[in-house]
């Protein structure tokens, strides 16, 4: 469990990290611990709500009798998280036990009433795993890099403590226990010892946030507390430290660090000092501090849990798991970035890694509503070859969303009663005919939304773009002249007055700036002309090729 509070990583802090390079002399190698919280209807052994203890008002309002560890009250494993810890397991390559087993780790703390905690030592839940990074799409420096998993254990989450000064005059510390966090229930993911830089820390994190994230069984957060990383840091034959009080992914960063160089100085007797001892550190922003000595196992006197029965899987329930799991992210982006679709890693990894975990959408919704406006776009223009599928995937992530999440409207509602895919392809098709410009449909698909948003979301029936269209003449000219556009277009050069820009984009000093003189002028037709004609025009008044 982490404890503590944290402070803003100083300049100190910074210049640790920052000058803290590996050397070819000192190997860096770490294992992680991970504790992730499931997103279970009820907590692992009570049925009290698991709803997130952060969002709950007031301490101690969600806990039951065995929640507070009341004499007499006793365990009722939640198979939920069980099957949530299947999907896991199974998503990891690992090899799952048929028959897995709770034990208690016996050690007495203001959060655990207990006197133990209920979690997997002997028989843990699964064993072995993998997870696999690359160069490619981890951004690491190794083309390939395997992390092993250890194994993977169900376990009950603690209360929270809270420390205040009860009185300046007294002097004295209070500590007050929130329960509300209690026996939520945990997994517990414990890695080889398989890190050798801090690239493939983060790159291993991010993936491990994003798989949660895909199995709906955590939303993957740090920051939040629901997942909670303990690192141990070794540095050559130095013993073996465990970083704790590490709540987001610069502090374990910059912690890995700054361990790292405090290693290799008592290594060398150098002045960060320390004895080379097996110990349990903190991060406090700007350098880890010693908790307390390691423990080891004997210390905890672990035994088999006599309330809770062995827990025993059917085969069939692994085949099941498997059959419901989802396409990996990493072949996910590889299609997206293959025939037809051809996006880009950034755009692939936007359909596919759900980092903007909100009520809105998931990445899952927006990437099928993305294939199925591909798939309608493109049998729409079948025998277009002047097709341009990329203004789908911009029209989506940046538009779409965009007004979605400034009004607030979930794609899912949006799907169901007003713009499915086969309409939000139409509107693509008018703009890449130029019925319809793309600042005109960019207003008009906010106008529609916004009456979407203001009617409660109702169904709306026949939504017609081309009725649309007409009805607040949008219609891009067809009949402009080409006086009358050179005229404009002198005018809009003229009352610019920036001969600098003019020379520069005659130079090809500033080629991107002629984009500048088309927004004016598509602002003077008010968007109702097409680009092209404009563009055309800038570039035989200009006299540019």
């Amino acid at each position: 469990m982490l404890r503590g509070n944290y402070r803003i990583l100083s300049r100190v802090a910074r210049r640790h990290a920052s000058s803290n390079t590996l050397s070819s002399k000192y190997e860096l190698t770490c294992g992680l611990e991970i504790h992730t919280q499931l997103n279970t209807k009820n907590k692992l052994f009570s049925m009290s709500s698991n709803k997130s203890f952060e969002s709950l008002a007031h301490p101690n309002i969600n806990a039951s009798y065995f929640d507070v560890a009341l004499p007499g009250t006793q365990p009722v494993l939640n198979y939920e998280a069980v099957l949530f810890a299947a999907k896991l397991a199974v998503s990891l390559h690992g090899t799952v036990n048929i028959n897995s087993q709770f034990d208690r780790k016996h050690y007495f703390y203001g959060d655990q009433p207990q006197g133990y905690q209920i979690t997997q030592h002997y028989h843990p839940f699964s064993k072995g795993g993998y997870i696999m990074l690359s160069k490619e799409f981890d951004g690491i420096d190794q083309d390939l890099s395997k992390i092993n998993i250890t194994q993977l254990q169900i376990e009950q989450d603690t209360a929270r403590s809270s420390y205040l000064h009860q009185s300046l005059i007294e002097g004295r510390e209070e500590a007050l226990i929130d329960f509300n966090r209690s026996n939520v229930p945990l997994i517990e993911l414990v890695t080889e010892p398989d890190f050798h830089d801090v690239k493939q820390v983060k790159a291993f994190i991010k993936k491990y946030q994003n798989l949660v994230r895909q199995l709906h069984i955590s939303t993957g957060d740090l920051e939040t507390g629901s997942i909670r990383v303990d690192v141990n840091v070794s540095v050559n034959e130095h013993p073996r430290v465990e970083l704790k009080n590490l709540p987001n992914t610069s502090s374990i960063l910059n912690a890995i660090k700054y361990e790292y160089k405090r290693q290799v100085e008592v290594l060398e007797g150098g002045s960060l000092g320390g004895s080379k001892a097996v110990e349990t550190r903190g991060w406090d922003g700007e350098k880890t501090t010693l908790l307390r000595s390691k423990e080891s196992a004997v210390d905890y006197r672990y035994m088999a849990d006599p309330e809770l029965p062995p827990v025993t899987l059917s085969p069939d329930v692994l085949v099941n798991v498997k059959k419901s799991l989802t396409q990996s992210a990493d072949d996910c982006i590889r299609e997206l970035m293959a025939e037809p679709y051809n996006l880009t890693l950034k755009d692939a990894k936007i359909l596919t890694i759900q980092n903007d975990f909100n009520d809105l959408y998931n990445n899952e919704e927006v990437r099928q509503y993305y294939l199925e406006t591909f798939n309608i776009y493109m049998l729409l223009l079948k025998d277009d070859n002047k097709k341009k599928p990329k203004i789908i995937v911009s029209w989506i992530l940046h538009e779409l969303l965009g007004n979605l999440k400034k009004l607030e409207i979930p794609l899912k509602k949006l799907n169901e009663n007003m713009l499915p895919p086969e309409l939000f392809a139409e509107l693509l098709v008018l703009i890449h005919k130029q019925i319809i410009s793309n600042s005109s449909a960019k207003m008009l698909l906010f106008h529609i939304l916004e009456e979407f948003k203001a009617n409660d979301c109702v169904k709306v029936e026949n939504l017609d773009f081309k009725a649309l269209i007409k009805k607040y003449d949008l219609e891009v000219q067809t009949d402009v002249s080409k006086t009358e556009l050179e005229q404009n277009c002198r005018d809009i050069i003229t009352e610019l007055n920036n001969p600098k820009m003019i020379d520069d984009i005659k130079s090809g000093k500033k080629k991107n700036s002629l984009k500048y003189l088309v927004g004016l002028g598509m602002r003077k037709y008010q968007g109702k002309i097409k680009v092209q004609e404009l563009e055309n025009m800038f570039k035989q008044i200009l006299e540019l090729e």
